[in-house]
């Protein structure tokens, strides 16, 4: 564990909806409100000051926040102190970049990291003419959602010139995978300015739960895990579970257990167990917190994660973590977690039959399950710890700034 260093850098991170305090499970709270309080965590352990700008959707919320693991949360005023879908927070980022460059000419960090489009057009403009250095992660691209979503993207009209602007504007981008750095080169965006650093998980939370393992006279378990929308594909798993017998399909994301009865992706979902006669294997758990996550995935016979585009994917990585092998769409940051043949298998994006094929040999396979999911843990160990993704992002903003990479501090 590392302790506080005399030359820390000082951190800004710029997070406009996701944050890091927020409860999971919500349409806008997932994975990247874990990356920023993990890796915001992560630094103050390699001896940097954080703080996180996000902002203020409850009135009732101070203005600024300790966070046990010792980095500061802001509640920036900018729009009603209300939940705002992040689709219609735009109007709202030239307040939320005014309140930054108040705060940073009074005290200005050495490198701002931002997180999604929105966080970097606020950034940019909140450090303009201070020569404060601007590091971008995405999080998700427009181009890519535009693509997969067509006419139902609701994403707003000006989003991809944004991005593209942000991208150029900023002095690097750190990128999650390398189909990522594929898309940003498509946008005219120079590979040298870009570093790939991929997202984490914290191996000692995801690890094998040895009591969660059933027995062998349970049928068995396929498990998928995931806010509930149509990109996630968990229909395509229900498809899939018609021609699997003997086994149930979980599925764990969304709300609470109590609003599930209203929530729109569920109740399509269920209407496809039904068409498909399997309603009486599948089990919509809705959300589950991640104390309890580990003991589910540990309880799985195979995890599957089967997007239809995904910018990372967290969920096989906690998977491998807890020994679970992993059955993934080949798309996004996927292709660089799962490795085909050696921690689970990668399955084309468009092809339900190969998906149920897939499932039933390796179920009926457990020794080459067992394999998948030892080696998924190693991988988890040496490439996706918090540990090597703040080792990662401190080189970039060591690049650009006088944040020291602090290669030393690992743990």
């Amino acid at each position: 564990m590392s302790t506080s260093h005399p030359s820390a850098g000082r951190v800004a991170m710029v997070s406009e909806h996701a944050s890091p305090l927020a409860a999971l499970g919500g349409p806008d709270a997932g994975g990247q409100n874990v990356y920023v309080a993990q890796l915001a965590g992560r630094l103050v352990r390699r001896g940097h000051d954080v703080v996180v700008y996000t902002r203020r959707d409850a009135p009732g919320l101070p203005e600024r926040v300790t966070t046990p693991d010792g980095f500061q949360v802001v509640h920036v005023p900018a729009g009603p102190a209300a939940p705002i879908p992040k689709d219609e927070l735009p109007p709202y980022m030239p307040e939320f970049g005014e309140f930054l460059a108040r705060q940073w000419a009074a005290e200005p960090p050495d490198v701002v990291h931002a997180h999604f489009w929105m966080s970097g057009w606020a950034a940019l403009s909140g450090a303009d003419g201070l020569g404060i250095p601007v590091v971008q992660t995405y999080h998700a691209l427009g181009t890519v959602k535009r693509r997969y979503q067509g006419a139902a993207d609701t994403s707003p009209p000006e989003r991809i010139a944004i991005e593209t602007a942000v991208g150029r504007a900023c002095s690097r981008i750190i990128a999650t995978c390398e189909d990522e750095v594929t898309e940003l080169g498509a946008m005219g965006l120079s590979r040298r300015h870009v570093s790939v650093v991929p997202c984490g998980v914290d191996p000692e939370r995801f690890a094998p739960v040895p009591d969660a393992r059933r027995p062998a006279s349970a049928p068995r378990r396929l498990l998928a895990v995931g806010r509930l929308v149509p990109r996630k594909g968990f229909d395509r798993a229900i498809r899939a579970l018609a021609d699997v017998p003997d086994a149930e399909l979980v599925i764990a994301g969304g709300p609470e257990p109590a609003l599930l009865l209203a929530e729109p992706e569920a109740e399509r979902l269920r209407a496809v167990a039904d068409e498909y006669g399997v309603a009486d294997r599948v089990t919509l758990l809705g959300g589950v917190g991640r104390e309890r996550m580990p003991g589910l995935m540990s309880s799985a016979d195979l995890v599957l994660s089967l997007p239809r585009y995904e910018p990372f994917g967290i969920v096989p990585v906690e998977a491998m973590a807890c020994c679970a092998p992993v059955l993934a769409t080949a798309v996004g940051g996927q292709l660089d977690t799962v490795v085909d043949g050696v921690t689970g298998v990668l399955v084309p994006a468009d092809d339900d039959h190969d998906i149920s094929a897939t499932v039933r040999r390796l179920l009926a396979d457990p020794e080459l399950r067992a394999r998948y999911g030892a080696q998924g843990r190693r991988r988890v160990l040496a490439r996706y710890t918090w540990a090597r993704v703040a080792e990662g992002v401190t080189r970039a903003y060591s690049a650009v700034s006088s944040v020291p990479s602090l290669s030393g501090a690992l743990r």
